[in-house]
């Protein structure tokens, strides 16, 4: 166990949106440390996104980020020699973070030619409540509803 519990680090907001939570998003998204290359993909899956839904992009994407994150998730739990799926409420921090990656490697999956056309794929689909992030959180909270009976041994 670590004494005591590591300081969180201050993002920055981004320098178009003036959002912490883009950054954040950006973050997850860069390879290789190259943020500038990952926000201008971003910022351009945005417009296209825009362009798409025909309304504006940062808030389809707040949408689709809001569609995508889970509320419930399952934790695996060892009682008696046996291993349970225990489900368990995300935390909001957790439940953020979750959406962001779900959204970002099912765009990555996609079958479109370059990274922001997949993202600004995505992003629609999952502002609409479709695509494959939006059912990855559909399949999690299955998962957790079929294991309700085991909510008891929680942590």
């Amino acid at each position: 166990m670590r004494k005591s519990k590591p300081k969180k680090r201050i993002i920055l907001p981004d320098p178009k949106f003036n959002d912490v939570q883009v950054t954040r998003f950006v973050n997850n998204m860069m390879f290789d440390g190259k943020k500038s290359i990952a926000y201008s993909i971003f910022y351009d899956a945005v417009e296209l996104a825009e362009k798409k839904a025909g309304e504006n992009g940062l808030e389809v994407w707040k949408r689709a980020l809001s569609n995508v994150m889970p509320a419930v998730e399952v934790k695996s739990r060892r009682v008696g020699g046996a291993n349970f799926q225990v489900p368990t409420e995300v935390r909001p921090d957790r439940k953020i973070a979750l959406g962001m990656k779900w959204l970002i490697s099912y765009a990555r999956k996609r079958g479109e030619k370059t990274m922001k056309e997949k993202l600004a794929g995505e992003i629609v689909s999952a502002a609409k409540g479709e695509g494959a992030a939006v059912k990855k959180k559909e399949d999690t909270h299955k998962m957790a509803e079929a294991n309700k009976a085991f909510s008891h041994f929680r942590f």
